[in-house]
């Protein structure tokens, strides 16, 4: 009896054969996002990516790039960030372990999570989200993870006054949109693909790396909204909730397609509202990428309802599971692969090929499925991603299982 209280009394990881479908499959396609998003911006040189003069096709793919993918992929990662926190904290409740236990290992994690942050932040990629998501979850664990639900419903109030927010915008962005716009989508510049050498990208990235993170500190309200959808069990028990989960999926996409729209269409070079309103059309398009990833977790959320029904799941949703419990080692992947495909002073594939688009696609889908294949290799071995066994190891300390 002692000896199992004590295993009991011990902060410990979810295990694999413990973890819902949903989340870890959203995860995994939320990787394709970021690879989409990321290669398309350092070959464009742009944030988001886009060329200002596409041809043929490639107006097709910047559409789509902005009417489902640049938007997206950030609230989409961090809602299942806050999602996440909250099945740690009940499964550590689950095995009786201490509430005061469940709180140091959370802010060893997230600390962990800031360090490896900085280190991918300068070394690799400017971009990073680790080191933002660090300091959000040491914030939440600290005044949200254990408060009433009052607390959690904040992230509710956001998504209500994102829905009046847009509406505002899209009045007066609409009705500005002509055919006959020469309005460009407006942007920062990325210069990952164009600095020198390696010694100048680190020196970059040394001082814009500590303002992204700042800037990325936003994140905050999308992952209380995951958490709130954790407290409620959505995922878990996506039948209880499958008429929220049909209502976040239609309504999330078509607030997020309207709000996109006029973007997408100045992306793609078809029309576009009046200069003085591409700020106003571009702030449309980022508070409209919120609801595309409620849309995108929703769909998960449907999509696991129906493989628990069935005796097993597909290949393709076997290793799109496997990447998804492999999410950190595979985003840093990603970037270790831009690094040495895309910049200067590498392959420069970007300066060998004629279209940013298609190099862009066929790169982020490269890097994507090779993950894929890797993540199932890993699976089928019991073997968790290097990353994952190192943030453990911050969390968790000697008591790695």
């Amino acid at each position: 009896m002692t000896t199992t209280t004590h295993a009991r009394s011990v902060a410990g990881a979810v295990p694999v054969r413990e973890r819902i479908l949903a989340p870890d499959l959203a995860r995994g396609f939320a990787l394709l996002l970021v690879a989409l998003a990321h290669a398309t911006g350092i070959l464009n040189g742009t944030v988001p990516g886009v060329d200002p003069d596409p041809h043929g096709p490639e107006r097709a793919f910047y559409f789509v790039m902005f009417m489902f993918v640049h938007a997206s992929a950030l609230p989409l990662f961090a809602m299942l960030f806050g999602y996440g926190l909250v099945q740690f904290m009940r499964h550590q409740d689950e095995r009786q372990v201490p509430p005061a236990k469940t709180r140091a290992a959370l802010l060893r994690r997230h600390l962990g999570l800031l360090v490896l942050g900085a280190l991918h932040g300068i070394l690799l990629f400017v971009g990073d989200v680790l080191g933002a998501f660090g300091l959000v979850g040491l914030v939440l664990t600290v005044l949200v993870l254990r408060r009433g639900k009052w607390v959690y419903r904040i992230g509710l109030a956001y998504l209500a006054f994102g829905i009046v927010y847009l509406g505002v915008l899209a009045a007066r962005v609409y009705p500005s949109m002509s055919g006959n716009s020469t309005t460009d989508v407006p942007v920062g510049p990325d210069p990952t693909g164009t600095l020198p050498t390696y010694a100048e990208s680190v020196s970059e990235r040394l001082t814009d790396w500590p303002i992204s993170t700042l800037v990325l500190l936003s994140t905050i309200l999308f992952a209380m909204i995951g958490m709130w959808a954790a407290r409620e069990r959505i995922l878990e028990e996506p039948e209880k909730h499958r008429k929220l989960l049909w209502g976040g999926a239609i309504g999330g996409f078509a607030i997020a397609i309207a709000g996109t729209l006029p973007i997408a269409l100045t992306a793609a070079g078809v029309a576009g509202p009046e200069q003085s309103l591409a700020g106003a059309a571009k702030q449309l398009y980022e508070g409209a990428g919120l609801f595309g990833s409620v849309g995108y977790i929703s769909v998960f959320g449907l999509i696991g309802l129906r493989l628990a029904r069935r005796q097993g799941e597909s290949r393709v949703a076997g290793a799109l599971v496997a990447l998804g419990q492999r999410t950190l080692t595979f985003y840093l992947l990603q970037s270790v692969c831009w690094q040495l495909l895309l910049t200067h002073y590498a392959l420069r594939l970007g300066e060998r090929t004629d279209s940013p688009a298609y190099t862009a696609l066929a790169c982020a889908l490269g890097v994507w499925l090779v993950s894929l294949v890797l993540a199932s290799v890993l699976q089928r071995y019991g073997y968790r991603g290097p990353a994952e066994r190192l943030i453990r190891w911050f969390t968790h300390g000697s008591n790695r299982r």
